[in-house]
């Protein structure tokens, strides 16, 4: 017995006869408050707000307090009766699942309650959910689900309770939108911290209308009675977006609402009414404070409260999943509405899934007129699925997505020239069309107007015509009538009703200079009868003149005799002045390349009387010295790379290898100046650390704009000690019994940067048959490789060198893997 209410329901339990149980019972008496209410509103009412009997013992105060009390307990009758008549809901389901009395299905209440430790409340919302298996019992069952993951929260009995009394309140009253959002407010939303309900609903012109409120204070609901369309407030954006809209503070996202001059900080959480797929109107709840982000099973609370709001909304309910689709209204009458109409025209109704959910639209009747996209006849579409007839509208922002827009809001939907894509073939074929989609009822009409291909080629033409600065004629030899568009008469600079120019008189509008070419154009065309063409100079009325191009071609008659010319005029002064301009740039271009190709030969002499690519052997004591200079592939990248070996007067040989920044004529020259500064100074006995800064000197003072790199060397052949310094440059390798090592990256800046630097240099004893590689960067550098990783690439080659010392400079200069196409210079020192 106990387990009854658990059974499964009966397959077609119909919950109509619990909702009469609940409407039906003996209501509670309800206080006449109509004089304490007129009292109360022609008073002031602040001072009183709140005010206990005992604080205010005047008879005004009195009778607040009586009026005050009364109200609570009107409240505390409606919440009682919202209750009750969920627990007459439940009773009549055990009526109907046991086929008992109604007495009997009151004990079998208690006992249930009895042993279950729930409230007869609780245990009613329960029995009502597993019998209704509707939305609100998903979102019950849901939040049962969801509790064990979500830390402390609501029980799920209070869920379902606050859910069904709502709903039962909201029935109690289906025909009074006041009532229901009192209802919603005092048993659904209070219990959330909620403040204030308000219900609009949502007219076909995109107005709102406040249907109902809740803690709202009456004036601020009267401000608010129309909202006209356009504007931006809470529920417009609801409803725009189709979709449950929640604002932590309405202050912060600036959007206007009702009453948010009175909680500017406060929360909002709006939310689309509407069942079958229309919506009805929106519903919003106000908060007094900011609000949190919810949780997932508070916004399905909201949904669902909603959905129970636009039920009684729409007490014809014309979407309801069960009416058949035969008895849909308004189809017959737009049906007729669209037979009138001189354009295509579709009626389409709502199919919706059990769950009342829209899942696609019928084509209900296509017009006499109907054009398919497709090619197909009104009768191959008549009654079909508009997805199963046209698959490609559920693109994104495609035309279903318009259709559903429009039956859900009720807002018409006007395009011109939009894009309609069909399969046909499994090919997409697109067709452009003026669109129009309106909702009458449950219904939507679809109008659409194919563009006419004539009317859309000659529209075409036009505009091309245009674009071009073309303009077209026609002349008849026989009567002398002359044909112009409008762009002929503005090409000619002559009013729309000015008298055309015949061609034979053309010479008079045209230069002088161009007469012989037109009288050739005219023998051509009028004589000859021979297609041709002219350039010309028009001079027109307002003292313009344009460069013109004429084409004409001869129209002949049966018997092969000219009587009329067709042709076209078309303004290229544009064409004529940037070809002037072309070819005034191909001679400056001309011009400059000759200077610049005469500059680099210039350049690349200089570079090589200085740096021959095959300079002789070197002779130095002690030494076998061999240089190798690659220069740059291309002769606009002339660079400032110079190495350099001299013997001192002291018998110190200097060994040296350098590269300016940069290319061209400024490159070779100041690649010169630090060339030979640094033999003059190196006369002096001093130490390449030294010589090195008396050459930053020079770079930074004499040579203008320049900075370098080197790497300087001092070798005594007679204690083959080796000292060097380096400003900026790649350290030199050393190859000792075949084992290539790279010298110690000391300090130093490179060339011209700054006009006081101080360099150190380094000491190396060198071993007979050592082999000593100084170079510059375009031995090793690459663009997609770091400078240390290239110059290990060197090292690798370096240990493999075998042979005399020319031939391994031969080889390391091909097996280079550089791409930067720069000037390569490379010394070979090898100790005897």
């Amino acid at each position: 017995m106990t387990a009854a209410p658990h059974q499964d329901p009966a397959p077609h339990q119909d919950l109509a006869l619990y909702h009469d149980l609940a409407l039906h019972q003996d209501p509670l008496p309800q206080p006449d408050l109509t004089l304490h209410h007129d009292v109360v509103l022609h008073q002031d009412p602040a001072p009183h707000r709140g005010l206990a009997p005992h604080q205010d013992t005047t008879p005004l105060g009195r009778l607040v307090a009586t009026v005050e009390r009364l109200r609570g307990e009107v409240r505390a009758a409606h919440e009682a009766a919202d209750g009750r008549a969920l627990v007459e809901l439940a009773k009549g389901i055990l009526i109907g699942q046991l086929s008992c009395t109604p007495a009997a299905a009151a004990r079998q209440l208690d006992e249930l309650s009895r042993e279950t430790g729930l409230s007869p409340l609780d245990l009613a919302a329960d029995i009502v959910n597993q019998a209704a298996r509707d939305h609100v019992s998903e979102v019950a069952a849901e939040f049962v689900e969801r509790t064990g993951t979500l830390g402390p929260a609501e029980p799920s009995t209070r869920v379902a309770v606050r859910l069904r009394t709502a709903e039962s309140g909201m029935l109690a009253a289906a025909d009074d939108t006041q009532a229901v959002a009192e209802s919603l407010l005092t048993n659904a939303f209070k219990p959330l911290g909620a403040i204030a309900v308000a219900v609009w609903t949502a007219a076909p012109d995109g107005s709102l209308a406040l249907a109902g409120y809740a803690g709202f204070p009456p004036g601020e609901a009267a401000r608010w009675r129309h909202v006209p369309p356009g504007v931006s407030t809470v529920a417009r954006l609801a409803l725009s977006e189709r979709r449950l809209v929640t604002l932590a503070s309405l202050q912060r996202e600036g959007l206007p609402s009702i009453a948010h001059l009175h909680w500017p900080d406060g929360g909002r959480m709006a939310v689309p009414a509407g069942t079958g797929g229309r919506i009805h109107g929106v519903l919003e709840i106000c908060w007094p404070q900011p609000l949190a982000p919810q949780p997932p099973q508070i916004e399905r609370q909201v949904e669902a409260l909603a959905e129970l709001c636009a039920r009684t909304m729409d007490t014809a309910s014309p979407g309801d999943p069960g009416l058949p689709e035969a008895l849909l209204p308004d189809v017959s009458e737009l049906t007729d509405l669209a037979e009138g109409l001189h354009d295509p025209a579709v009626v389409l109704t709502p199919v919706l899934d059990p769950a009342g959910r829209l899942t696609d639209f019928r084509i209900r009747h296509a017009s006499s007129r109907f054009v398919d996209p497709a090619g197909r006849q009104r009768a191959d579409v008549n009654g079909a699925l508009l997805l199963e007839a046209y698959p490609m509208a559920a693109g994104e922002n495609g035309l279903f997505d318009i259709i559903e827009r429009v039956h859900a809001t009720g807002e018409p939907f006007r395009a011109e020239r939009m894009s309609l894509t069909a399969l046909v073939d499994q090919i997409p074929l697109t067709s452009v069309a003026d669109i129009s989609v309106s909702r009458h009822g449950t219904a939507v009409l679809l109008i659409w107007r194919i563009e006419d291909e004539t009317a859309r080629l000659a529209d075409l033409l036009q505009h091309a015509q245009r674009l071009g600065r073309i303009g077209g004629f026609e002349e008849n030899l026989v009567t002398g009538g002359i044909t112009w568009n409008a762009q002929l008469y503005a090409l000619h600079g002559l009013p729309a009703g000015a008298p055309p120019v015949p061609l034979r008189e053309l010479p008079g509008y045209a230069h002088p200079d161009d007469s012989a070419a037109l009288d050739r154009f005219l023998r051509a065309v009028l004589r000859h009868r021979s297609p041709a063409s002219v350039d010309l100079r028009l001079r027109r009325p307002d003292g313009i003149t344009r460069h013109i191009r004429v084409v004409a071609e001869p129209v002949l008659d049966a018997d092969r005799r000219l009587y009329a010319v067709r042709g076209a005029y078309q303004d290229i002064s544009a064409q004529h002045w940037t070809e002037v301009a072309l070819a005034a740039t191909r001679d400056q271009l001309a011009h400059t390349a000759a200077e610049s190709a005469e500059r680099n030969r210039l350049t690349l002499q200089l570079q090589h009387a200085i740096m021959p690519p095959t300079p002789p052997a070197v002779e130095a004591p002690g030494l076998r010295v061999a240089v190798r200079y690659r220069p740059a592939e291309s002769e606009s990248l002339v660079g400032g790379d110079w190495y350099d070996t001299v013997v001192l007067p002291s018998g110190l040989v200097m060994l040296s290898v350098g590269d300016v920044a940069g290319h061209g004529i400024e490159a070779a020259t100041g690649m010169v100046v630090l060339r030979n500064a640094l033999r003059g100074l190196a006369v002096t006995g001093a130490g390449p650390a030294q010589l090195l800064s008396w050459l930053n000197t020079v770079t930074h003072h004499l040579a203008k704009n320049v900075t370098a790199t080197a790497v300087c060397g001092l070798f005594d052949p007679r204690t083959r000690v080796l000292r060097w310094a380096r400003a900026g440059h790649l350290p030199p390798v050393l190859v000792r019994g075949g084992e290539p090592e790279t010298f110690p990256l000391i300090e130093g800046l490179l060339l011209g940067a700054l006009p006081d630097v101080t360099y150190l240099e380094r000491e190396v004893r060198l071993e007979p048959d050592d082999t000593l590689l100084m170079f510059t960067d375009g031995l090793v550098e690459r663009r997609d490789s770091s400078v240390e990783e290239s110059l290990l690439h060197l090292v690798h080659a370096a240990a493999s060198g075998v042979g005399d010392l020319d031939g391994q400079l031969d080889r390391l200069l091909a097996e280079s893997r550089s791409d930067t196409d720069d000037d390569t210079c490379v010394i070979g020192i090898q100790v005897g």
